[in-house]
C-alpha cells in the first residue's frame, strides 16, 4: 500500500466511526441528533454564544480547539477510541498558513518575468481579485517542461492565456459554451497567443484532444467535470496532470461513486448533501448581511415548522430560492408566499408568533448541529482528494498532494500533480 492510500484509511475509519456528528440533514433535525452519545459535546454547543459562532466556524483550527476537548471527553467517558489528531488542520502545523501566504506572495512575483507590469491590466481586467491571485499562483506551480497545455473547462481561458504568455506553451482550451470561446479567441488573436479554442462538451469523451506528450490542467473544475478529465487522462496516459478539484457534490449520480480502488473498499455511502460539507464555511460577512442570513434560516424554518403541521407530513420540504427583499417584509407574507410555491394549503386561523418563535428556536439548533458537523469537512475533503490521488497511483502516476494558494485566498486550494 502507498502512504496515500494509507493515510485514505485512517481517514476513512474516523468518517465512519463519526458519522452520526456529521452526516445528517440539520434543517430536517428538531434536536441533536447526537446528544445522548455526546452529552458534553451537546453541552458545549449550547454553551456557546449565537454571535461567536460564525466567528468559530470561520477558522478550523478555532472550530477544533472549541470542540475537540468535549468530544475527547464524551469518547472516553464511552471507551471509544477515535484518531482525533487527523482533525488538526494543517497537519497540525500551524505554521503552513503563513508558509503558503508566503509561497503565494512570492509566485506572484516570480510570475511578472512572464507579463509586464503593464500588460496585467489587460490579461486580469474583469477578474476580481481573489480569482485572479488564484490563476497566477496556479500557473506559478506549473510543471517546468515545455509540454503543450490542454486547458479543461476553460470559460474565456483567464488561466489558459496567462499560461500561453508567461510561458509560451501552445495551449488548448476546451469551453462548451461557445460565447466564451468566441471571447477568448478574440483575446488571444489580439495578443498573438499560441492559445486555440475548441467549442465542445467535456462529458462527450474528447478523446482526441487528450495525447500522451501534453500536460492538462483545470483549475476549479466542478464534480463530475474534474472526475471525466482523470479518466480521460489516464486513458489517454497523458504524460502529466494538474488540477484543483471544487464543488463535489455536482455529480450526475445520487451518490458519489469511487475511483480508486481503496476508497471502492470503503463502506461510506456519500450522497451529494454530504458532499456539500467540505464547501461549508463561514465568512464573516457585514452585520447587515449576517442578519439577513440568520433571518432566512429562521424563516424557513419557521415556515417548515407550519408546513409539517399542515401537510400532516413529518418531514422537511425545501422552498425556492428567495429575494433579499423577501426578508423585509412580514413572516406571515413570507409563509403565504413559500406555501403557494410549494401548493401547501394555509388555514385562516394561524398564530404567526408562535412559528416566528419555532424558526428561531430551530436556526439556533441547526447552527449548532452543523458546527460540529464542520469538524469533519476538512477531513471529508482529504478523503474525496486522496481517492483522487489513489486512483491516479493506481494508473501508474507519481502523484503530489499539495497547496497551490493560501487559504485566505481561496479554500479550495488543493493541487493534485501527476506525472507519467
Amino acid at each position: 500500500m502507498s502512504d496515500f492510500s494509507v493515510e485514505l484509511s485512517r481517514i476513512d475509519k474516523l468518517l465512519q466511526q463519526s458519522r452520526s456528528l456529521w452526516q445528517n440533514r440539520s434543517f430536517a433535525c428538531t434536536d441533536l441528533p447526537w446528544k445522548d452519545d455526546f452529552p458534553q459535546l451537546a453541552n458545549i454547543v449550547w454553551q456557546l454564544n449565537d454571535n461567536d459562532l460564525d466567528i468559530i466556524d470561520a477558522s478550523q483550527s478555532h472550530l477544533v480547539d472549541t470542540l475537540l476537548p468535549a468530544l475527547k471527553n464524551d469518547l472516553a467517558n464511552n471507551h471509544q477510541d477515535w484518531e482525533l489528531s487527523l482533525l488538526a488542520p494543517n497537519g497540525g502545523n500551524p505554521a503552513n498558513d503563513k508558509q503558503q501566504t508566503l509561497a503565494a506572495a512570492e509566485a506572484s512575483l516570480s510570475l511578472a518575468g512572464g507579463i509586464t507590469a503593464a500588460e496585467q491590466p489587460h490579461f486580469s481586467a474583469h477578474i476580481k481579485g481573489r480569482k485572479w491571485q488564484q490563476i497566477t499562483d496556479f500557473v506559478e506551480h506549473l510543471p517546468d517542461t515545455s509540454l503543450p497545455v490542454l486547458e479543461w473547462c476553460a470559460g474565456k481561458g483567464h488561466l489558459g492565456r496567462l499560461i500561453a504568455k508567461a510561458t509560451g506553451r501552445s495551449v488548448v482550451s476546451l469551453e462548451w459554451q461557445q460565447s466564451l470561446c468566441t471571447a477568448g479567441q478574440q483575446f488571444a488573436d489580439k495578443w498573438q497567443l499560441p492559445q486555440r479554442f475548441v467549442c465542445g462538451d467535456a462529458f462527450a469523451g474528447q478523446d482526441e484532444l487528450l495525447t500522451q506528450q501534453q500536460l492538462a490542467v483545470a483549475l476549479h473544475a466542478c464534480g463530475d467535470l474534474h472526475v471525466t478529465l482523470l479518466k480521460h487522462a489516464a486513458d489517454a496516459g497523458t504524460q502529466q496532470v494538474l488540477i484543483s478539484p471544487c464543488c463535489y457534490h455536482l455529480i450526475q449520480a445520487q451518490h458519489y461513486q469511487p475511483l480508486s480502488m481503496a476508497a471502492k473498499t470503503s463502506d461510506l455511502l456519500l450522497s451529494r448533501a454530504d458532499l456539500q460539507l467540505p464547501l461549508q464555511q463561514s465568512m464573516v460577512a457585514g452585520a447587515k448581511q449576517g442578519q439577513y442570513r440568520l433571518q432566512e434560516m429562521a424563516w424557513r424554518l419557521g415556515f417548515d415548522s407550519l408546513q409539517r403541521e399542515m401537510r400532516q407530513v413529518d418531514e422537511y420540504l425545501p422552498i425556492p430560492s428567495i429575494k433579499q427583499s423577501q426578508l423585509n417584509g412580514e413572516f406571515n407574507t413570507f409563509c403565504h408566499w413559500a406555501a403557494d410555491s410549494k401548493k401547501v394549503p394555509l388555514i385562516d386561523s394561524i398564530d404567526w408568533a408562535h412559528y416566528r418563535a419555532i424558526g428561531g428556536e430551530r436556526q439556533r439548533l441547526t447552527r449548532r448541529i452543523d458546527l460540529v458537523a464542520h469538524l469533519f469537512r476538512a477531513l471529508l475533503e482529504k478523503w474525496l482528494l486522496l481517492d483522487r490521488v489513489c486512483f491516479l497511483e493506481e494508473r501508474g502516476y507519481q502523484v503530489r498532494l499539495s497547496e497551490f494558494c493560501a487559504n485566505s485566498i481561496t479554500p479550495r486550494n488543493a493541487l493534485i500533480s501527476a506525472f507519467k
